[in-house]
């Protein structure tokens, strides 16, 4: 995760928004984990946000190939900003925290999650007093 992360979207269109870049490495191992998980009509869980834009920029890599899309061990740099309403390719479910508001997070999260749901969920989670950003409450999206 780089400090980019943290940094806020302070443009009213998201396409303007310059998204910082994370350096990724994906092993063999766990490509070939995500790989007999896909085949198998398992489900890809993405472990944080960053886990979720590195396996949909190893996916928009392979944008031409059918799905599913096959992973391939590597490593490089990630620039790869998900808002709706971007179509996820390898995740099926996430694992984050909660993100505050004008994030890029907060923004992955409603792309995968639907921007009511999402919204949703927040109003929820400030009612019940869940504490939000990094080592806060974390929630399970599927």
């Amino acid at each position: 995760m780089g400090p980019g992360t943290f940094k806020p979207v302070e443009v009213d269109d998201p396409t303007r928004h310059v998204m910082h870049a994370e350096w990724f490495e994906v092993p063999a191992a766990a490509a070939d984990a995500i790989n007999r998980a896909t085949a198998c009509g398992g489900r890809v869980w993405a472990v944080g946000t960053t886990a979720a834009r590195v396996l949909e920029t190893l996916a928009s890599a392979a944008a031409a190939a059918p799905a599913p899309v096959v992973l391939h061990p590597t490593s490089g740099w990630t620039d790869l900003f998900i808002y709706p309403p971007f179509r996820f390719r390898v995740v099926d479910a996430l694992l984050t925290n909660f993100h505050l508001p004008r994030s890029t997070l907060l923004m992955l999260v409603a792309a995968f999650a639907g921007h009511e749901a999402t919204m949703a969920a927040y109003r929820a989670a400030v009612c019940e007093r869940y504490r939000l950003y990094s080592y806060g409450d974390a929630m399970a999206i599927v």
